[in-house]
């Protein structure tokens, strides 16, 4: 059962003195300015009248209303969009960009993710803004980055996943059946570029209330793809050898991988000699343990085509959930591999209240995945569903840039707005 956040106006927020002006779309830039905006900034999200964030498109499934129809609201677009006010306007009119260059005099940050070069035709590039506002954080996410051969190219995160090697090391060893390059289940390279400009963007304030300095950061999915190769990477430098598909299995580590159990699958994660004695004595295989073919973690890897048909041999003969109760009486990490539904149903992420419920004005009530940020003092969290498209046009006109509802009403007759 999903757990409604109450309403606490009254407590503080990290970036509760900060303002952004997000001017992405789709899912890396989005995910960065809902992690701002969950932990408090002033995050207003700019779309293009009439049609929005491509996302909201983006199903089924949509947010059902309390008939149970569906409403506009795609579930895609809902995953990055909390805590943001939607203000609709037409970027490419004159009087749209002007508006927005004067939203900029009162926001500390720009968020974007158009094609290197696009915004300079609007007047709305770094070095422009700069202009009037020199203490600005501007954070630019694309493909393959402002410089390099690539600049100009479109990216996609599953372009980039194969571009970067992660499909290369992702999927069923070639060997066995299935064999061959997969991506991953989730666009983490959209993701993992929202974390690490989110961090950017933190750092560069900090720079900013230091010295007043504002910057460009230049955040690429390529780049940021290449650097979460982690410990594949540094493999590779290390050995010249580029390393191959594990399936689930693990390079470095023997076993740590799954088995198929009696009744279903269970994955165990030995990280150490300890931890693999325990777990063949707890299968009743002993003499495993004593193997010296297998005494330690290197020679485990070395000998993995013996040792794991055995180890494989020993599980099927238990079902999975007396295997989770055995070893985590011993201390050795495992676990079942859940479905999306499973997940939801666990006790510990229930516990932790990861679902929530968030009112919304169209559907009643939305669901969504809470930030798993926890902080004791500024709670990392926002009691705003996402907006409908241009929801708070003329709230933020009126409360930001004093706009009167007559000077409002006339912007929204000329179409900028």
């Amino acid at each position: 059962m999903t757990q409604p956040i109450p309403p606490s106006p009254a407590l503080p927020k990290a970036l509760g003195h900060i303002r952004v002006l997000d001017l992405s779309r789709v899912l890396a830039g989005p995910w960065c300015s809902q992690n701002l905006a969950d932990l408090g900034a002033d995050v207003i999200k700019i779309e293009r009248p009439g049609a929005g964030d491509d996302t909201r498109a983006w199903g089924p499934p949509y947010a059902k209303d309390a008939q149970g129809n569906d409403t506009l609201e795609a579930a895609y677009y809902l995953s990055a969009n909390r805590g943001k006010r939607s203000l609709t306007v037409d970027i490419a009119s004159s009087e749209g960009q002007a508006l927005l260059r004067e939203l900029v005099l009162h926001c500390d940050v720009v968020l974007e993710n158009f094609k290197v070069g696009h915004l300079k035709r609007y007047g709305l590039d770094y070095a422009s803004l700069k202009e009037i506002r020199p203490d600005l954080v501007y954070c630019s996410i694309t493909g393959f980055g402002q410089d390099g051969p690539y600049a100009h190219r479109a990216g996609y995160d599953f372009l980039i996943q194969g571009m970067g090697g992660l499909m290369s090391v992702t999927g069923e060893r070639d060997d066995l059946p299935g064999g061959g390059p997969q991506k991953a289940g989730v666009a983490l390279t959209d993701l993992m570029t929202g974390m690490y400009a989110t961090v950017a963007v933190l750092a560069a304030l900090t720079h900013r209330d230091r010295t007043g300095e504002g910057q460009h950061i230049d955040m690429a999915l390529l780049d940021t793809q290449v650097a979460m190769l982690a410990n594949v990477g540094s493999n590779y430098l290390n050995s010249g050898k580029p390393p191959k598909r594990w399936g689930n299995a693990h390079a470095n580590i023997v076993p740590y991988q799954t088995f198929a159990c009696e009744d279903g699958h269970l994955i165990v994660a030995t990280g150490n000699d300890g931890q693999y004695q325990k777990f063949v004595e707890a299968g009743g295989r002993p003499d495993l343990a004593g193997d010296p073919r297998f005494a330690t973690n290197p020679l485990r890897v070395q000998n993995r085509e013996l040792l794991v048909p055995l180890l494989a041999e020993m599980v099927k003969r238990k079902k999975r959930d007396e295997w989770i109760a055995l070893l985590e009486e011993k201390g050795v990490p495992c676990g079942p591999i859940n479905d999306v539904g499973e997940v939801f149903a666990n006790e510990q992420v229930q516990a932790r209240a990861m679902a929530i419920d968030l009112p919304h004005p169209s559907a009643g009530q939305v669901k969504l995945v809470r930030n798993p940020i926890r902080m004791s003092a500024t709670p990392a969290t926002s009691g705003m569903a996402p907006p409908l498209l241009g929801q708070h046009t003329t709230e933020v006109l009126r409360e930001v840039l004093g706009r009167s509802e007559e000077e409002i009403a006339a912007l929204r007759e000329r179409g900028v707005i």
